[in-house]
Protein backbone atom coordinates (compact mmCIF):
# COMPACT_ATOMS: atom_id res chain seq x y z
CA UNK A 1 0.00 0.00 0.00
CA UNK A 2 1.81 2.92 -1.12
CA UNK A 3 2.04 6.08 0.84
CA UNK A 4 1.85 9.55 -1.02
CA UNK A 5 1.42 11.86 1.12
CA UNK A 6 3.73 15.14 0.90
CA UNK A 7 6.62 16.10 3.66
CA UNK A 8 5.89 19.89 4.19
CA UNK A 9 9.03 22.29 5.34
CA UNK A 10 8.84 25.33 7.36
CA UNK A 11 11.64 27.71 5.77
CA UNK A 12 11.20 30.28 8.58
CA UNK A 13 12.28 27.56 11.02
CA UNK A 14 14.92 26.23 8.79
CA UNK A 15 16.61 30.02 8.53
CA UNK A 16 16.57 30.44 12.57
CA UNK A 17 18.14 27.47 13.32
CA UNK A 18 20.47 28.06 10.56
CA UNK A 19 21.53 31.35 12.03
CA UNK A 20 22.25 29.84 15.66
CA UNK A 21 24.76 27.27 14.90
CA UNK A 22 28.02 27.42 13.35
CA UNK A 23 28.21 26.41 9.29
CA UNK A 24 31.95 26.90 8.80
CA UNK A 25 34.35 24.67 10.83
CA UNK A 26 38.02 24.44 11.48
CA UNK A 27 40.24 21.41 12.23
CA UNK A 28 41.76 21.05 15.73
CA UNK A 29 45.56 19.83 15.48
CA UNK A 30 47.94 20.08 18.12
CA UNK A 31 45.59 22.41 20.23
CA UNK A 32 45.15 24.87 17.33
CA UNK A 33 42.13 25.48 15.16
CA UNK A 34 42.91 26.12 11.22
CA UNK A 35 41.89 24.98 7.93
CA UNK A 36 43.46 22.07 5.90
CA UNK A 37 46.49 22.04 4.47
CA UNK A 38 45.57 22.55 0.78
CA UNK A 39 42.77 24.75 1.74
CA UNK A 40 40.23 22.07 0.40
CA UNK A 41 36.63 21.91 1.67
CA UNK A 42 33.53 19.65 2.00
CA UNK A 43 30.04 21.42 1.67
CA UNK A 44 27.18 19.82 3.42
CA UNK A 45 23.61 20.48 2.40
CA UNK A 46 21.18 19.36 4.73
CA UNK A 47 19.21 15.74 3.58
CA UNK A 48 15.92 17.52 5.39
CA UNK A 49 16.27 20.98 3.06
CA UNK A 50 19.19 20.46 0.82
CA UNK A 51 20.47 23.93 1.74
CA UNK A 52 23.96 24.23 3.44
CA UNK A 53 24.39 23.69 6.32
CA UNK A 54 28.27 23.29 6.40
CA UNK A 55 31.57 23.58 5.18
CA UNK A 56 34.29 21.38 6.70
CA UNK A 57 38.01 21.20 6.29
CA UNK A 58 38.76 18.63 3.52
CA UNK A 59 41.48 17.11 5.45
CA UNK A 60 44.58 15.35 3.45
CA UNK A 61 47.97 13.65 4.55
CA UNK A 62 50.09 16.39 6.10
CA UNK A 63 46.88 17.34 7.91
CA UNK A 64 46.74 14.07 9.32
CA UNK A 65 50.64 13.64 10.12
CA UNK A 66 50.59 16.59 11.64
CA UNK A 67 47.79 14.98 13.88
CA UNK A 68 49.54 11.80 14.64
CA UNK A 69 52.53 13.42 15.37
CA UNK A 70 51.31 15.56 17.91
CA UNK A 71 49.05 13.05 19.98
CA UNK A 72 51.99 11.16 19.91
CA UNK A 73 54.25 13.75 21.16
CA UNK A 74 51.16 14.69 23.98
CA UNK A 75 51.13 10.81 24.57
CA UNK A 76 55.16 10.18 24.72
CA UNK A 77 56.22 13.20 26.18
CA UNK A 78 53.15 15.30 27.62
CA UNK A 79 51.40 15.29 30.81
CA UNK A 80 48.20 14.00 30.15
CA UNK A 81 48.99 10.05 30.96
CA UNK A 82 50.46 10.78 34.00
CA UNK A 83 47.86 13.05 35.77
CA UNK A 84 45.84 11.06 38.12
CA UNK A 85 42.49 9.95 37.94
CA UNK A 86 41.16 12.81 39.72
CA UNK A 87 42.69 15.25 37.84
CA UNK A 88 41.57 13.77 34.52
CA UNK A 89 38.38 13.04 36.10
CA UNK A 90 37.93 17.17 36.92
CA UNK A 91 38.25 17.75 33.39
CA UNK A 92 36.10 15.03 31.66
CA UNK A 93 33.18 16.56 33.99
CA UNK A 94 33.91 20.32 32.77
CA UNK A 95 33.43 18.98 29.18
CA UNK A 96 30.31 17.56 30.25
CA UNK A 97 29.36 20.69 31.61
CA UNK A 98 30.01 22.63 28.55
CA UNK A 99 28.39 20.08 26.50
CA UNK A 100 25.06 20.66 28.36
CA UNK A 101 25.52 24.77 28.48
CA UNK A 102 25.57 23.93 24.56
CA UNK A 103 22.87 21.55 24.44
CA UNK A 104 20.62 22.87 21.55
CA UNK A 105 23.48 24.42 19.23
CA UNK A 106 24.76 20.77 19.20
CA UNK A 107 21.63 18.93 18.93
CA UNK A 108 20.28 21.45 16.29
CA UNK A 109 23.46 20.48 14.57
CA UNK A 110 23.04 17.04 14.12
CA UNK A 111 19.81 17.57 13.32
CA UNK A 112 20.33 19.65 10.32
CA UNK A 113 23.59 17.59 9.12
CA UNK A 114 21.95 13.85 9.53
CA UNK A 115 18.05 14.92 9.25
CA UNK A 116 16.95 13.68 12.68
CA UNK A 117 14.61 14.72 14.56
CA UNK A 118 15.23 17.63 16.59
CA UNK A 119 13.32 16.19 19.63
CA UNK A 120 15.50 12.83 19.53
CA UNK A 121 18.87 14.97 18.66
CA UNK A 122 17.90 16.94 21.84
CA UNK A 123 17.78 13.33 23.59
CA UNK A 124 21.17 12.53 22.03
CA UNK A 125 22.97 15.27 23.57
CA UNK A 126 21.25 14.49 26.98
CA UNK A 127 22.63 10.82 26.92
CA UNK A 128 25.97 12.16 25.69
CA UNK A 129 26.86 14.73 28.68
CA UNK A 130 25.69 11.24 30.94
CA UNK A 131 28.45 9.01 29.14
CA UNK A 132 30.60 11.91 29.97
CA UNK A 133 30.24 12.07 33.40
CA UNK A 134 30.16 8.21 33.71
CA UNK A 135 33.59 8.43 31.88
CA UNK A 136 34.39 10.66 34.84
CA UNK A 137 33.58 8.26 37.18
CA UNK A 138 35.36 5.59 35.65
CA UNK A 139 38.81 7.91 35.48
CA UNK A 140 38.98 7.40 39.21
CA UNK A 141 38.10 3.80 39.20
CA UNK A 142 40.79 2.47 36.95
CA UNK A 143 42.87 0.02 39.36
CA UNK A 144 45.32 -2.70 38.65
CA UNK A 145 45.48 -5.55 41.20
CA UNK A 146 47.94 -7.05 43.35
CA UNK A 147 49.26 -11.29 44.45
CA UNK A 148 50.55 -11.84 47.57
CA UNK A 149 49.65 -15.44 47.55
CA UNK A 150 52.35 -16.72 44.98
CA UNK A 151 54.60 -17.30 47.34
CA UNK A 152 55.97 -15.86 50.55
CA UNK A 153 59.23 -14.18 49.00
CA UNK A 154 57.07 -13.13 45.54
CA UNK A 155 54.39 -10.03 44.92
CA UNK A 156 52.95 -9.81 41.96
CA UNK A 157 51.62 -6.47 40.62
CA UNK A 158 49.52 -5.62 37.25
CA UNK A 159 49.32 -2.37 36.48
CA UNK A 160 47.06 -0.65 33.97
CA UNK A 161 48.54 1.69 31.72
CA UNK A 162 47.42 3.50 28.97
CA UNK A 163 47.32 1.62 25.41
CA UNK A 164 49.01 4.80 23.97
CA UNK A 165 47.42 6.98 20.56
CA UNK A 166 43.48 5.89 19.59
CA UNK A 167 42.37 6.40 16.07
CA UNK A 168 38.62 7.23 17.02
CA UNK A 169 36.60 6.70 13.36
CA UNK A 170 32.52 7.50 13.90
CA UNK A 171 29.93 7.14 11.54
CA UNK A 172 26.83 9.86 10.36
CA UNK A 173 23.87 8.40 12.12
CA UNK A 174 24.75 9.40 15.46
CA UNK A 175 27.24 11.84 15.19
CA UNK A 176 28.39 13.72 18.30
CA UNK A 177 26.42 10.35 20.43
CA UNK A 178 28.97 7.52 19.03
CA UNK A 179 32.14 10.04 19.59
CA UNK A 180 30.70 10.33 23.34
CA UNK A 181 30.76 6.47 23.79
CA UNK A 182 34.39 6.44 23.12
CA UNK A 183 36.36 9.57 23.15
CA UNK A 184 35.56 10.16 26.78
CA UNK A 185 36.41 6.92 27.98
CA UNK A 186 40.19 7.27 25.55
CA UNK A 187 40.58 9.93 27.95
CA UNK A 188 39.91 8.55 31.08
CA UNK A 189 42.61 6.27 30.57
CA UNK A 190 45.26 8.35 29.41
CA UNK A 191 45.56 8.04 26.08
CA UNK A 192 45.54 10.66 23.25
CA UNK A 193 42.90 10.53 20.13
CA UNK A 194 43.02 11.25 16.68
CA UNK A 195 39.16 11.75 15.88
CA UNK A 196 37.46 11.06 12.22
CA UNK A 197 34.00 11.84 12.11
CA UNK A 198 32.20 11.49 8.99
CA UNK A 199 32.63 13.87 5.92
CA UNK A 200 28.69 14.29 6.24
CA UNK A 201 28.43 15.51 9.78
CA UNK A 202 31.60 16.34 10.92
CA UNK A 203 29.78 19.67 12.74
CA UNK A 204 28.85 18.68 15.96
CA UNK A 205 32.54 16.43 16.88
CA UNK A 206 34.77 19.55 15.08
CA UNK A 207 32.98 22.11 17.57
CA UNK A 208 33.66 19.62 20.22
CA UNK A 209 37.16 19.89 19.66
CA UNK A 210 36.46 23.96 21.01
CA UNK A 211 34.93 22.65 24.23
CA UNK A 212 38.47 20.82 24.98
CA UNK A 213 40.11 23.45 24.46
CA UNK A 214 38.18 25.92 26.76
CA UNK A 215 38.35 22.41 29.63
CA UNK A 216 41.92 22.89 29.27
CA UNK A 217 43.25 20.25 27.39
CA UNK A 218 46.78 20.02 26.79
CA UNK A 219 48.14 20.29 23.25
CA UNK A 220 48.29 17.62 21.22
CA UNK A 221 46.04 15.01 23.83
CA UNK A 222 42.80 15.50 20.96
CA UNK A 223 43.14 16.23 17.16
CA UNK A 224 39.97 16.40 15.32
CA UNK A 225 39.97 16.34 11.55
CA UNK A 226 37.21 15.90 8.72
CA UNK A 227 37.43 14.52 5.60
CA UNK A 228 37.37 11.08 3.92
CA UNK A 229 37.67 7.67 4.62
CA UNK A 230 40.23 6.42 2.08
CA UNK A 231 42.71 9.53 2.35
CA UNK A 232 42.07 10.21 5.92
CA UNK A 233 40.36 6.58 7.87
CA UNK A 234 42.36 4.49 5.95
CA UNK A 235 45.62 5.56 6.85
CA UNK A 236 44.43 6.09 10.53
CA UNK A 237 44.15 2.09 11.12
CA UNK A 238 47.64 1.41 9.11
CA UNK A 239 49.55 4.40 10.84
CA UNK A 240 52.26 3.18 13.20
CA UNK A 241 52.13 5.87 15.84
CA UNK A 242 48.66 4.41 16.07
CA UNK A 243 48.37 1.95 19.02
CA UNK A 244 44.50 1.41 18.89
CA UNK A 245 41.60 1.78 16.52
CA UNK A 246 37.90 2.68 17.22
CA UNK A 247 35.44 2.60 14.24
CA UNK A 248 32.04 2.17 14.14
CA UNK A 249 30.21 2.15 11.09
CA UNK A 250 29.18 -0.79 8.41
CA UNK A 251 30.82 -4.13 8.97
CA UNK A 252 31.94 -3.97 4.93
CA UNK A 253 34.13 -1.41 6.22
CA UNK A 254 34.87 -2.72 9.02
CA UNK A 255 36.37 -5.98 7.83
CA UNK A 256 38.25 -3.48 5.83
CA UNK A 257 39.72 -1.49 8.96
CA UNK A 258 40.37 -5.25 10.20
CA UNK A 259 42.92 -6.12 7.13
CA UNK A 260 44.01 -2.87 7.44
CA UNK A 261 45.32 -2.18 10.89
CA UNK A 262 46.43 -6.25 10.87
CA UNK A 263 49.93 -4.87 9.34
CA UNK A 264 50.99 -3.57 12.80
CA UNK A 265 48.36 -5.77 14.80
CA UNK A 266 47.06 -2.91 16.46
CA UNK A 267 44.13 -3.00 19.25
CA UNK A 268 41.10 -2.80 17.16
CA UNK A 269 37.22 -2.07 19.12
CA UNK A 270 34.42 -2.41 16.25
CA UNK A 271 30.65 -1.98 16.64
CA UNK A 272 29.12 -2.64 13.28
CA UNK A 273 25.80 -3.80 11.26
CA UNK A 274 22.78 -5.62 12.90
CA UNK A 275 19.79 -7.57 11.85
CA UNK A 276 17.98 -7.51 15.05
CA UNK A 277 15.21 -9.74 15.81
CA UNK A 278 12.20 -8.84 18.27
CA UNK A 279 10.48 -12.03 19.11
CA UNK A 280 6.92 -11.91 20.15
CA UNK A 281 4.80 -14.85 21.67
CA UNK A 282 1.31 -14.75 22.04
CA UNK A 283 1.36 -13.87 25.85
CA UNK A 284 2.99 -10.94 25.50
CA UNK A 285 1.40 -7.65 26.55
CA UNK A 286 0.81 -6.92 22.76
CA UNK A 287 0.29 -2.77 22.99
CA UNK A 288 3.83 -2.96 24.75
CA UNK A 289 5.19 -4.89 22.08
CA UNK A 290 3.49 -3.11 19.31
CA UNK A 291 4.78 0.22 20.21
CA UNK A 292 8.43 -1.11 21.08
CA UNK A 293 7.81 -2.27 17.48
CA UNK A 294 6.93 0.91 15.93
CA UNK A 295 9.87 2.58 17.71
CA UNK A 296 12.67 -0.54 16.61
CA UNK A 297 11.87 -0.26 13.10
CA UNK A 298 11.65 3.70 12.70
CA UNK A 299 13.79 5.48 15.01
CA UNK A 300 16.25 7.64 13.62
CA UNK A 301 14.45 6.98 10.37
CA UNK A 302 16.04 3.23 10.42
CA UNK A 303 19.42 4.31 9.99
CA UNK A 304 20.37 2.73 13.34
CA UNK A 305 22.58 -0.38 13.78
CA UNK A 306 20.78 -1.15 16.52
CA UNK A 307 17.21 -1.08 14.45
CA UNK A 308 14.66 -3.59 16.04
CA UNK A 309 13.03 -3.95 12.29
CA UNK A 310 12.83 -8.40 12.09
CA UNK A 311 9.83 -8.72 13.51
CA UNK A 312 9.46 -12.53 14.69
CA UNK A 313 6.02 -12.92 15.69
CA UNK A 314 3.74 -15.91 16.89
CA UNK A 315 1.33 -17.66 13.88
CA UNK A 316 -1.08 -17.71 15.93
CA UNK A 317 -1.20 -13.97 16.68
CA UNK A 318 0.57 -13.04 13.50
CA UNK A 319 -2.71 -11.94 11.85
CA UNK A 320 -3.35 -9.61 14.44
CA UNK A 321 -0.55 -7.89 14.95
CA UNK A 322 0.34 -7.39 11.52
CA UNK A 323 -3.01 -5.32 10.99
CA UNK A 324 -2.48 -3.26 14.11
CA UNK A 325 1.27 -3.34 13.17
CA UNK A 326 0.55 -1.53 9.73
CA UNK A 327 -2.14 0.77 11.54
CA UNK A 328 0.33 2.64 13.83
CA UNK A 329 2.87 2.40 11.95
CA UNK A 330 0.05 5.04 9.90
CA UNK A 331 0.82 7.06 12.68
CA UNK A 332 4.39 7.62 12.50
CA UNK A 333 4.73 11.42 11.42
CA UNK A 334 7.60 11.85 8.85
CA UNK A 335 8.65 15.54 8.10
CA UNK A 336 10.50 18.35 8.48
CA UNK A 337 13.65 17.02 10.97
CA UNK A 338 13.12 20.46 12.76
CA UNK A 339 9.60 20.05 13.75
CA UNK A 340 9.53 18.89 16.86
CA UNK A 341 6.25 16.63 16.12
CA UNK A 342 8.50 14.71 13.38
CA UNK A 343 9.44 11.07 14.58
CA UNK A 344 10.92 10.33 11.37
CA UNK A 345 13.20 13.30 9.21
CA UNK A 346 15.05 12.81 6.27
CA UNK A 347 17.29 10.18 5.30
CA UNK A 348 20.88 10.80 4.75
CA UNK A 349 21.23 11.30 1.24
CA UNK A 350 20.08 10.67 -2.06
CA UNK A 351 22.09 7.54 -2.56
CA UNK A 352 20.99 6.17 0.34
CA UNK A 353 17.61 6.82 0.38
CA UNK A 354 17.76 4.81 -3.27
CA UNK A 355 19.76 1.34 -1.82
CA UNK A 356 16.69 1.56 0.69
CA UNK A 357 13.86 1.83 -2.10
CA UNK A 358 15.90 -0.98 -3.94
CA UNK A 359 15.89 -3.41 -0.64
CA UNK A 360 12.04 -3.21 -0.51
CA UNK A 361 12.24 -3.91 -4.53
CA UNK A 362 14.21 -6.73 -4.43
CA UNK A 363 11.54 -7.78 -1.60
CA UNK A 364 8.27 -7.72 -3.75
CA UNK A 365 10.11 -9.60 -6.47
CA UNK A 366 11.03 -12.19 -4.18
CA UNK A 367 7.07 -12.55 -3.00
CA UNK A 368 7.00 -10.72 0.31
CA UNK A 369 4.48 -8.31 0.20
CA UNK A 370 4.99 -4.66 1.12
CA UNK A 371 1.64 -3.77 3.04
CA UNK A 372 2.63 -0.48 3.51
CA UNK A 373 4.79 2.80 2.30
CA UNK A 374 8.22 1.68 0.05
CA UNK A 375 8.64 4.88 -1.51
CA UNK A 376 9.91 8.09 -1.31
CA UNK A 377 7.73 11.04 -0.21
CA UNK A 378 6.88 13.99 -2.52
CA UNK A 379 8.86 16.87 -0.52
CA UNK A 380 9.78 20.17 -2.28
CA UNK A 381 13.42 19.47 -1.12
CA UNK A 382 15.66 16.80 0.81
CA UNK A 383 14.63 13.12 0.85
CA UNK A 384 12.07 11.50 3.06
CA UNK A 385 10.60 8.03 2.70
CA UNK A 386 7.78 6.81 4.36
CA UNK A 387 7.12 4.02 7.07
CA UNK A 388 7.17 0.73 5.47
CA UNK A 389 6.06 -2.70 6.16
CA UNK A 390 7.01 -5.82 4.68
CA UNK A 391 5.08 -8.91 5.24
CA UNK A 392 5.00 -12.26 4.18
CA UNK A 393 8.56 -12.44 4.64
CA UNK A 394 10.87 -15.76 4.75
CA UNK A 395 13.94 -16.16 6.48
CA UNK A 396 15.71 -17.13 3.17
CA UNK A 397 14.93 -13.79 1.49
CA UNK A 398 17.44 -10.59 1.20
CA UNK A 399 15.45 -8.64 3.57
CA UNK A 400 14.79 -10.76 6.10
CA UNK A 401 19.02 -11.08 6.33
CA UNK A 402 20.62 -7.58 5.42
CA UNK A 403 20.90 -4.43 6.90
CA UNK A 404 18.25 -2.47 5.07
CA UNK A 405 19.50 0.74 7.27
CA UNK A 406 15.80 2.75 6.61
CA UNK A 407 12.45 2.98 7.85
CA UNK A 408 11.59 -0.63 6.73
CA UNK A 409 9.97 -3.22 9.55
CA UNK A 410 10.17 -6.73 8.21
CA UNK A 411 7.41 -9.24 9.52
CA UNK A 412 7.91 -12.91 9.69
CA UNK A 413 5.94 -16.09 11.53
CA UNK A 414 7.06 -18.62 13.63
CA UNK A 415 5.42 -21.56 15.15
CA UNK A 416 7.54 -22.67 17.67
CA UNK A 417 10.13 -21.39 20.25
CA UNK A 418 12.91 -23.23 18.71
CA UNK A 419 11.53 -22.13 15.29
CA UNK A 420 12.07 -18.34 16.57
CA UNK A 421 15.37 -19.15 18.08
CA UNK A 422 16.41 -20.67 14.38
CA UNK A 423 15.39 -17.72 12.41
CA UNK A 424 16.53 -14.87 15.33
CA UNK A 425 20.31 -16.39 14.94
CA UNK A 426 20.35 -17.83 11.57
CA UNK A 427 22.20 -14.18 10.12
CA UNK A 428 25.40 -13.25 9.91
CA UNK A 429 24.82 -10.37 12.75
CA UNK A 430 24.59 -10.35 16.47
CA UNK A 431 24.19 -7.26 17.52
CA UNK A 432 20.87 -7.36 19.86
CA UNK A 433 17.39 -8.72 19.74
CA UNK A 434 14.48 -8.46 22.03
CA UNK A 435 12.09 -11.11 24.05
CA UNK A 436 8.68 -10.75 24.12
CA UNK A 437 6.85 -12.89 26.66
CA UNK A 438 4.74 -12.46 29.88
CA UNK A 439 6.19 -16.32 30.66
CA UNK A 440 9.22 -15.86 33.12
CA UNK A 441 10.92 -19.11 31.41
CA UNK A 442 9.85 -18.01 27.73
CA UNK A 443 11.52 -14.86 28.28
CA UNK A 444 14.77 -15.73 30.46
CA UNK A 445 15.09 -19.08 28.57
CA UNK A 446 14.97 -17.54 24.52
CA UNK A 447 17.04 -14.66 25.90
CA UNK A 448 19.66 -17.31 26.85
CA UNK A 449 19.52 -19.43 23.84
CA UNK A 450 19.83 -15.78 21.86
CA UNK A 451 23.25 -14.66 19.98
CA UNK A 452 23.26 -11.41 20.25
CA UNK A 453 25.69 -9.22 22.78
CA UNK A 454 22.16 -7.32 24.46
CA UNK A 455 19.06 -9.29 24.39
CA UNK A 456 15.91 -6.86 25.87
CA UNK A 457 12.78 -8.68 28.02
CA UNK A 458 9.52 -6.99 27.29
CA UNK A 459 11.33 -3.42 26.01
CA UNK A 460 13.46 -2.06 23.26
CA UNK A 461 16.34 -0.30 23.08
CA UNK A 462 16.43 0.74 26.48
CA UNK A 463 20.09 1.45 27.79
CA UNK A 464 22.11 2.81 30.18
CA UNK A 465 26.29 4.32 30.71
CA UNK A 466 26.63 1.45 32.77
CA UNK A 467 25.86 -1.32 30.32
CA UNK A 468 28.03 -2.63 28.31
CA UNK A 469 27.23 -2.51 24.27
CA UNK A 470 28.21 -4.27 21.79
CA UNK A 471 27.76 -7.50 19.37
CA UNK A 472 28.82 -11.16 18.46
CA UNK A 473 29.54 -12.30 15.37
CA UNK A 474 29.66 -9.89 12.42
CA UNK A 475 28.23 -7.44 14.92
CA UNK A 476 31.88 -6.48 15.71
CA UNK A 477 34.43 -7.16 18.47
CA UNK A 478 34.85 -5.69 22.03
CA UNK A 479 32.21 -3.46 24.02
CA UNK A 480 31.32 0.48 24.55
CA UNK A 481 30.40 1.40 27.53
CA UNK A 482 30.05 -0.60 30.83
CA UNK A 483 32.30 -0.65 33.82
CA UNK A 484 35.17 -1.56 31.53
CA UNK A 485 34.76 1.22 29.27
CA UNK A 486 37.84 2.84 30.35
CA UNK A 487 39.88 -0.27 31.30
CA UNK A 488 39.56 -1.24 27.61
CA UNK A 489 41.90 1.68 26.49
CA UNK A 490 44.54 0.16 28.71
CA UNK A 491 47.40 -1.87 28.33
CA UNK A 492 47.84 -4.66 31.24
CA UNK A 493 51.57 -5.20 32.79
CA UNK A 494 53.02 -7.81 34.73
CA UNK A 495 55.29 -6.71 37.80
CA UNK A 496 56.84 -9.94 39.37
CA UNK A 497 58.78 -9.17 42.51
CA UNK A 498 60.84 -10.93 44.43
CA UNK A 499 61.74 -10.09 48.26
CA UNK A 500 64.67 -11.47 50.35
CA UNK A 501 67.39 -13.57 49.21
CA UNK A 502 67.26 -15.94 46.23
CA UNK A 503 66.15 -19.72 46.97
CA UNK A 504 65.64 -21.15 43.88
CA UNK A 505 69.19 -21.39 41.93
CA UNK A 506 68.96 -22.89 38.02
CA UNK A 507 72.79 -23.74 37.86
CA UNK A 508 74.26 -25.56 41.07
CA UNK A 509 75.47 -23.88 43.68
Amino acid sequence: MTVTIAVRLDKARFAAALAGTPREHQLFIAGTFGPAAEGRTIERLSPGHDERVGLYPQAGAADLDRALAAARKAFDDGPWPSLTGAERSRFLHKVADLIEERLEIFATLDSLEAGKPISQARGEMAGAVDIWRYAAGLARDLHGESYNTIGANKLGLVMREPIGVVSIITPWNFPFLIVSQKLPFALAAGCTAVVKPSEMTSGSTLLLGHLLAEAGLPEGVVNILSGYGPEIGGPMTTDGRVDMVSFTGSTRVGKAAMAAASGTLKKLSMELGGKNPQLIFPDADLDAALDAAVFGSYFNAGECCNAGSRLLVHQDIAAEFEAEFVKRSRQVVVGDPLDPATLVGALISPQHLAQVEGHVANARAEGAEVALGGNRLESEAGQFMAATVVAGARASMAIARDEVFGPVATVMRFASADEAVSIANGVDYGLSASVWSRDFDTAIGISRRLKAGTVWTNTFMDGAAELPFGGFRQSGIGRELGRNAAADYTEEKTMHLHCGPRTAWWLPR
